[in-house]
């Protein structure tokens, strides 16, 4: 199966700038946010928007990684010492399919009362299987089921997104 791009590495930028726009208009009342990050590709997304948000705002900004297996997402890890109760929490992925993997990170961290919780991807499928609304969203496609969405990063880098 052939790889098409649907992000370059300049777009994919571009559209994470937004978001971090985005962010800051929707939480300009708040002075800190705590963005937790899905690992692998996740996190790496919400360390870019982490320094994006740095150069565009004042917010006190934290960043935590979420460990999950997203074939078996039930076993979700975040760091212990990591607090969430009362705080305004972002919860980033790289791309939801059908919503699931999102929905397990959320847990833990609700199971901390923050003061909010919102989410955010840079690809978003629009047939989600799970009930979850993205906050903030880079691009959405409508895909087949077959179809699989990659966020490529090189060296910590982003490079951009494909479809196969």
């Amino acid at each position: 199966m052939n790889k098409k791009y649907i992000l370059s590495a300049e777009k994919a930028h571009m559209k994470l700038r937004r978001i971090a726009f985005q962010i800051l208009e929707q939480n300009a009342e708040k002075d800190a946010i705590h963005i937790a990050g899905v690992k692998e590709n996740g996190f790496l997304i919400a360390q870019e928007l982490k320094k994006v948000l740095e150069e565009i705002s004042t917010f006190k900004i934290e960043l935590s990684a979420i460990e999950l297996d997203k074939t078996n997402p039930i076993d979700c890890k975040i760091d212990p010492s990591v607090v969430f109760k009362n705080k305004n929490v972002l919860i980033v992925d790289d791309v939801v399919n059908s919503g699931k993997a999102m929905l397990h990170a959320i847990q833990p961290i609700l199971a901390q009362q923050p003061q909010s919780v919102q989410t955010a991807t840079l690809v978003e499928r629009s047939y989600k299987t799970y009930p979850l609304h993205v906050n903030y969203v880079g691009v959405s496609l409508s895909t087949t089921l077959e179809d699989h969405i990659s966020v490529v990063f090189k060296n910590g880098e982003l490079h951009g997104a494909y479809l196969e």
